[in-house]
């Protein structure tokens, strides 16, 4: 007999098969169907509880359905919701100012999706390059990082090692050298050969989607030292670990550095809009002219009022201070989990991951179907991995019920 439904008007049967008929299949999602989100935890239509330790790859950092958030959306969508930028709006200024003092940067360009914001950055460079450095025109070259992650446009996969990423979708964007992640001195000599053509090194502070990927401590400063050095720009890709994510507001600042650019989104707006940004100084912004890079819904009034919401709480609840404690406490604990399946823990802030070790044909995926059996949700990458990002709000009482279930877990499938 079907259980009642409490959410929504249909099963998570029918949910599925309703995707997986009429929708693209290009996602494996885990099979779970969600309908209904609070804090750190999601509920689906049975009525069965969740925590999220995905978080939407660490967009919902504030918590699904903040009230203030909720609060910023409706009342702004009753009055004024899109007007291009064909004209001025009475929000975007105010978010514009509010957003560069906040990370401490004097301009913006709002732009409404991660991938979009890479695009911004990656054209801000190369205009950059050719009109304030004297790049000799179409020369410009961006340096990346190997196993990085910035995006499913075509520039973007350009940039891509992944082969899932770019496999068959080629031509590709030229112009772009990749180097080892946590390897300054393979950024030194790509930059020593050549010099005057390189724009950019664009990097993430820590590889998210590779498995967070935690460099060596010292490793972003090298490379900001180097791009100093080559006159070249360091373009900071803090989609996922930005906005208190790591234990701090931006990750980079645990090197002590200030990008030249830096890339935000997700978390921007708590999970509630597409919103992202790019945020920089005057000299580099203003190589950006009018008709040379826009969006219609880039900087909309809805998501500025949104997206200052979203911000206003990173510090009003303290999620900086409480991502780093929590952090510290949620890693110390996995450590004490002795299963022959943990390879190796690793992460900041509430940006962890567990390294599997596929044990009597176990994998990431099985753990994964195990923990969502036991009522929390995370999700593999590469395979081996297991990425575990809660939102930023949960409690400490709710982050050791959730070592208890994955304790569990381990214990259950070995």
């Amino acid at each position: 007999m079907a259980k009642e439904l409490v959410y929504g008007n249909i099963c998570s049967e029918e949910a599925i098969r309703l995707e997986e008929t009429y929708g693209a299949h290009n996602y494996h999602p885990l099979p779970v169907v969600i309908a209904k989100g609070k804090g750190a935890k999601v509920w689906d239509p049975e009525g069965n509880e969740y925590y999220d330790f995905l978080s939407a790859y660490s967009a919902v950092n504030q918590g699904h359905c903040h009230p203030k958030i909720i609060d910023a959306l409706i009342e702004q969508a009753k009055t004024l919701t899109l007007t291009s930028r064909a004209f001025f709006n009475n929000k975007l200024g105010e978010y514009e100012k509010y957003i560069t003092e906040y990370f401490g940067y004097e301009m913006m360009l709002p732009m409404n999706t991660g991938a979009e914001a890479v695009e911004t950055a990656i054209k801000l460079s190369r205009k950059w390059g050719y009109e304030i450095k004297g790049i000799k025109q179409n020369e410009a070259i961006i340096i990346v990082a190997e196993n990085n992650f910035h995006g499913r446009t075509l520039a973007i996969i350009s940039a891509s090692t992944d082969p899932v990423a770019y496999k068959n979708f080629g031509p590709f964007l030229p112009g772009i050298i990749k180097i080892p992640y946590n390897d300054p001195d393979a950024l030194e000599k790509v930059m020593n050969k050549y010099q005057k053509r390189v724009c950019a090194f664009m990097v993430e502070p820590i590889q998210g989607e590779a498995g967070v990927n935690v460099p060596d401590e010292d490793y972003l400063k090298n490379c900001y030292n180097i791009c100093r050095k080559y006159n070249a720009l360091l373009v900071a890709d803090e989609v996922q670990t930005g906005i208190a994510r790591t234990g701090r507001l931006l990750c980079s600042e645990f090197s002590g550095i200030k990008p030249d650019i830096v890339i935000l989104g997700k978390a921007i707006s708590g999970g509630v809009l597409p919103v992202s940004a790019v945020l920089s100084s005057r000299e580099i912004m203003m190589v950006i002219k009018p008709g040379e890079h826009g969006s219609t819904f880039g900087g909309f009034p809805l998501a500025c009022a949104v997206a200052k919401a979203a911000l206003e709480i990173i510090k009003e609840e303290n999620l900086i201070e409480k991502a780093e404690k929590l952090g510290i406490i949620f890693r110390d604990e996995l450590e004490k989990i002795d299963s022959p399946l943990i390879e190796k823990i690793r992460g900041k802030g509430l940006l962890n991951a567990i390294l599997i070790k596929p044990t009597n044909g176990i994998e990431a995926w099985d753990v994964c179907l195990k923990l969502k059996e036991n009522g929390l949700l995370a999700k593999p990458t590469h395979d081996h991995i297991i990425r575990f990002a809660p939102p930023l709000v949960i409690t400490e009482n709710e982050l050791m019920e959730c070592i208890e279930i994955i304790r569990k877990t381990f214990a259950e499938i070995n």
